[in-house]
Order: structure tokens, then C-alpha cells, then sequence
């Protein structure tokens, strides 16, 4: 018997790889599907299950393009009513993949349609539950992205639910259970995860909050409903493409992989509606990029800022990256829903400067030269981390203008004054400022390396330490 969890940080998103005896299945698949078919291949092994464990909301699964490609069927929980061809398992139905079993545990709460997978060895041992958004590490899954789902349907009967599937389908189970969660620390999908992408479910019974033994349901509702704030935008669009389907990905990176000239750019950005994103590192977009563009970087939390930072995901997309990672990019685009890349700069941004276009830059300041303005004249801070990251620490009279929601955030920037912006580390707050630039606003200068390069220069005066409630 094989185990493998495929974890992907950019989205903070465990997929699992079970074979036995010649049969695989694959579990919450993210939508480019060969590397799980060439590991099947390698191993002289057959696909012949994908097991999703709901309706993901902060990804597009590979359930579809992975199933026409090896036959394997499609396998939901109870209540699932995918519009494409699917098996719906009942609650506690068994499936063999050579030597082994996987046992599905309905378990709602997180959706409706919300189902663990409880692994069993050749002899029939409990070894493992794949618990998708259900259960995490250190956490549980949000009950609020559901709501929408059906009318009678609130987070705290969702969290009611929870609270019945994890006490009576979970905490049942043997303490040397391995759990093997959807996600880790950074996801959207739960409010204070654990770094740790696995461990024994008798530890996490007795440190993970939502398994306390003492809790009532009351309580229980109460603490998993506190701290939480709205989804990011793209969560509702990325359910129904998992529930009506989608364009293949081989499709998607055809039609985005199309070299475009800085002519052909140029005009293709004039003539369209595209948005022009540029995926290079910070620091090196702010010494100069193509006026209008949008700066996420690929080496960083680049999915989920997309879905974040661009509410539609049928906009149309221009991209700039580092020389050979266009293909890299159109697919981390497409993970999340973003299809529509319509092609890519031939020669990056150096190639734009060679053919004399015209270009723009952001300022972007040490810490430590900020510090020396602050000698000699009252500044103005934006502080674009989460709210929950300002309230636990902050430069003392930095004002939060969250990046999270810039289009309400953006309304704290007096286009007549000059803001230093920074996040923890450079990365959001060039997100900030890129954004704010293509809209017109000619006054930020960003912070090199953010609140951690501030607090190591020890020239600033940081509110006092409080633990957040949540990461959200």
C-alpha cells in the first residue's frame, strides 16, 4: 500500500495518491492532471477512482479532465448533484482498490455534501481518514460558504451539523489514525491552521479546539462562527464550475500559450479589455514595468490573490512572467478558474524596453530610509495586512487599509497626500500599490520587506503583541 499527499502551498492544498496491488485511486485533485497520470503509469498501476470530498470553493478540481483521461468515475457524498456523470457513494459505502478500502463517512457541516474517505489496510485496520474540509490540523472547516446553497441553510445549522459529524462519524475512530486534511496553514477554507499537513487524530483530540471533549454544541457553534469574515469573491464562481464543469485544461493552456510581440501586446491590450498581469518578483517589477499593469507575483500566495484581487473569472488576461514560466502561470492561473489568458509578452518586460515602449516604476524605500523621513516630517502609513494581523501588531499610528477589500480600502487614499505602504514581508503591498497605480493614484511608495524588515530595524514604535483569534 502507497500514501501520497501532493501538497501545493500556493494554495495551501493537500491532494492524496493511494495504490494498492496495481489499482490507484486520486483524491481532491487540482486541475492539471498528468503528474497523476504519469505516476500510475510509473508504477505499473491503474486509476480507478477520483474521490472528491465536496464541492471545493478556493479551487477548480482535476475530477473531470482526470476521469475522461482514465476512465475512472467521478465519486461524491451523499447529497451531491454534480451536473456531469459522477457516482454518488451512501454513507458508509465501501470501494476496493486492490488490497485495500476506502469507506466513505458522510460527515456535513462544512458543505452538505461534506465526506470524509476512512482507509482500511489488507487486513482490514483503520489506517487513515482523507477528511478533507471536514477536519484540519488544528482546525475545522468554515461553515459559512454553504449559506448560499439552499434558503433554510444558515452557518450556524451548518456548524451544527459539523459539530454532530465530527462527534459522532470522527472522534470515534482510533487515536493512531493518521489524518491526512484538504488543506494546511494559508488556506481561506478554515480561520487558524496548523503548519503541519498531517498528524494523529489522538493528538489532534486533544489539541485541536473543535474536539474537545467537554464542548457543548452551543459552544462549539460560538467559537467555529467567531473571527470569520467574508469569503474572497471567486469562492462562489470556483463551486459551480466544480458542479457544472469546465473548459479542459489542455484547452486553456493552448489558447493562454500564444507569443505575443510588444506590437501585437500593445495592440492586443488597446483592442481588448484584458487585464495586464505582470508575475515577476516585487521588487523587480517596481524598478519598472508596463504602464497599467498589475503586479501578483507567481512565487508567492499567487492563486488565491488572483481570486482575491480579480472578481471575474472570465476576464480576459494579458500576462508578463520570468522567461519560461508562462506555462507555469496560465496553469496556477487556471487552478483557481482564471481560463482566459489570451497570450504572453515574447521577451518579457526587457523585451518591451528593447522595443522602445513606453514604461512606469513604484518607489519602493528601506525601512530604515523611512525611519529617516520620520526624523523631519509627519508620514502617513497604509498598512495593507489583514485586519486580524494589524490588530495583533502594529507601527504605532499606521492606519489599515486591508488589501483583502482595496476597493473599500482605497477609500482612505487622499490622492493629494503621499502614503508609504507595506504588508509583513513586500509581496501584498506591491499587490497594494500596483492596483492603485493602474487606477491613477500617483502617491505610494512601498516598504521594502514590509513589517518584518520594521520590526528587525528596531527604528519603529510596534503596538503590543496579541494573539489573533484567527488568521482570517
Amino acid at each position: 500500500m502507497k500514501i501520497e499527499q501532493i501538497y501545493t502551498g500556493c494554495l495551501a492544498q493537500g491532494a492524496y495518491y493511494i495504490e494498492s496491488n496495481g489499482e490507484a485511486a486520486v483524491i481532491d485533485p487540482l486541475r492539471e492532471v498528468q503528474p497523476y497520470i504519469d505516476k500510475a503509469e510509473r508504477n505499473g498501476a491503474t486509476i480507478k477512482y477520483v474521490f472528491e470530498t465536496h464541492f471545493h470553493a478556493d479551487f477548480v478540481s482535476g475530477h473531470l479532465d482526470l476521469s475522461k483521461k482514465t476512465g475512472a468515475p467521478i465519486v461524491y457524498g451523499p447529497n451531491a448533484k454534480p451536473e456531469f456523470d459522477a457516482y454518488i457513494a451512501k454513507d458508509e459505502e465501501e470501494f476496493k482498490i486492490g488490497n485495500v478500502t476506502l469507506k466513505a463517512l458522510h460527515t456535513p457541516g462544512h458543505t452538505m455534501e461534506s465526506t470524509c474517505y476512512l482507509l482500511k489496510d489488507e487486513k482490514g485496520k483503520d489506517v487513515a481518514l482523507f477528511s478533507g474540509d471536514t477536519l484540519f490540523i488544528g482546525d475545522v472547516g468554515r461553515p459559512d460558504l454553504a449559506q448560499k446553497v439552499a434558503a433554510d441553510l444558515t452557518q450556524d445549522k451548518l456548524a451544527g451539523y459539523l459539530f454532530d459529524s465530527l462527534r459522532n462519524k470522527i472522534m470515534p475512530l482510533s487515536n493512531d489514525i493518521i489524518v491526512y486534511p484538504a488543506h494546511g496553514a494559508g488556506s481561506a477554507c478554515g480561520k487558524n491552521m496548523s503548519k503541519e499537513t498531517t498528524d494523529t487524530l489522538g493528538h489532534q483530540k486533544g489539541t485541536n479546539y473543535a474536539l474537545r471533549a467537554d464542548m457543548s454544541k452551543e459552544e462549539f457553534i460560538k467559537e467555529v462562527t467567531t473571527g470569520l469574515v467574508a469569503p474572497p469573491a471567486y469562492f462562489p464562481l470556483n463551486v459551480m464550475l466544480n458542479i457544472k464543469g469546465y473548459e479542459s485544461i489542455d484547452k486553456v493552456l493552448e489558447r493562454g500559450q500564444h507569443a505575443l510581440s510588444p506590437e501585437a501586446f500593445e495592440a492586443a491590450a488597446n483592442e481588448t479589455s484584458a487585464l495586464i498581469l505582470d508575475t515577476r518578483e516585487p521588487q523587480t517589477f517596481a524598478r519598472g514595468f508596463v504602464p497599467n499593469s498589475i503586479n501578483i507575483g507567481i512565487d508567492g500566495q499567487f492563486a488565491p490573490w488572483v481570486g482575491a484581487m480579480i472578481p471575474d473569472i472570465r476576464q480576459e488576461i494579458l500576462l508578463i512572467t520570468d522567461e519560461g514560466r508562462e506555462e507555469e502561470v496560465i496553469t496556477r492561473l487556471a487552478r483557481v478558474g482564471y481560463d482566459h489568458t489570451i497570450g504572453y509578452l515574447k521577451g518579457g518586460f526587457e523585451g518591451w524596453k528593447k522595443a522602445g515602449k513606453e514604461t512606469d516604476q513604484i518607489t519602493s524605500i528601506t525601512s530604515d530610509e523611512l525611519a529617516g523621513i520620520m526624523k523631519t516630517e509627519n508620514v502617513n502609513i497604509l498598512d495593507v495586512r489583514k485586519k486580524s494581523e494589524y490588530v495583533s501588531e502594529h507601527i504605532i499610528n499606521a492606519e489599515n487599509a486591508p488589501l483583502d477589500f482595496i476597493n473599500d480600502s482605497m477609500l482612505q487614499v487622499d490622492k493629494n497626500k503621499t502614503y508609504y505602504v507595506h504588508c509583513a514581508g513586500g509581496y501584498r503591498s506591491m499587490i497594494f500599490s500596483s492596483i492603485l497605480r493602474a487606477r491613477g493614484y500617483d502617491n505610494l511608495i512601498d516598504v521594502k520587506g514590509g513589517l518584518k524588515a520594521m520590526k528587525e530595524s528596531g527604528n519603529f514604535r510596534i503596538s503590543e503583541y496579541v494573539c489573533p483569534s484567527t488568521l482570517l
